[in-house]
């Protein structure tokens, strides 16, 4: 018995002509989408540009907007960053001095929040020492390069202990920040989860006068990392606007 499929008649009016290259065989089809398109080819090339542009923002890149202040005076009002989403897809986790975008609904709010993460799990975060300083594992924190000027560190004191696979995130702007200062007390204990954070700022790309690349601060490079994780407290904190 003879083994071997047979191809259909399909298969064989599926295949190019004899003499014929297989890309020359696309490209027609390619032709005569674009015939049975409205508009022909430049239909064709703006929905593939559409196409390519919404897999890009699904999947590797995504502007978004600054809503506030609160990561003033490196992030202002109006401000477009480009959020890198595979920043922390391969392994990677973000890092003390990264700036987040994260989903904050269950957390923080229904809408996505952007600011800078100061502790990651196992670390112990308090404010603050006798100079008035954030101290991540013991060591102080000095923020004056990018912290806004005039603010302190806090005017609310805490003494947390992050979990692990969680973040402890402030804005810049410390006195027009709602962060996770303002939910020590609620489900989470202020802490954003790993998995809800977005992507990496990485550039500012608007307006054009302030493109800039958003680079982790040197004032964490010095802070240990913690020697082992304790069981997460917080100290009892009101809101701060």
């Amino acid at each position: 018995m003879d083994t071997e499929a047979q191809p259909t008649e399909r298969d064989r009016s599926s295949r190019p002509a004899p003499g014929v290259p297989e890309g020359r065989s696309r490209f027609a089809l390619l032709i005569r989408l674009a015939e049975w398109l409205p508009g022909g080819w430049i239909t064709l090339i703006l929905f593939t540009c559409l196409a390519f542009l919404l897999a890009l923002n699904t999947f590797v890149v995504q502007p978004f907007q600054i809503p506030s202040g609160s990561m003033e005076q490196g992030l202002r009002i109006g401000d477009r960053v480009l959020v890198d989403k595979l920043a922390y897809r391969f392994g990677a986790e973000p890092r003390r001095g990264d700036v987040v975008v994260f989903d904050g609904a269950g957390y923080f709010g229904d809408a996505d929040y952007i600011k800078r993460v100061v502790g990651v799990g196992g670390d112990h975060v308090v404010c603050c020492d006798k100079k008035g300083r954030i101290e991540v594992n013991g060591r102080p924190v000095d923020e004056t390069a990018f912290l806004y000027p005039g603010d302190a560190p806090s005017t609310v004191a805490f003494d947390v202990v992050v979990p692990g696979g969680r973040l402890f995130v402030l804005g810049d702007h410390r006195s027009d920040s709602s962060d996770s200062r303002d939910h020590l007390g609620s489900p989470g204990g202020g802490m954003v989860p790993v998995g809800k954070v977005v992507g990496r700022a990485d550039w500012i790309i608007w307006p054009y006068a302030h493109w800039t690349r958003l680079t982790r601060p040197t004032a964490y490079a010095r802070v240990p990392d913690p020697e082992s994780e304790e069981p997460g407290r917080s100290a009892g904190a009101g809101a701060h606007g």
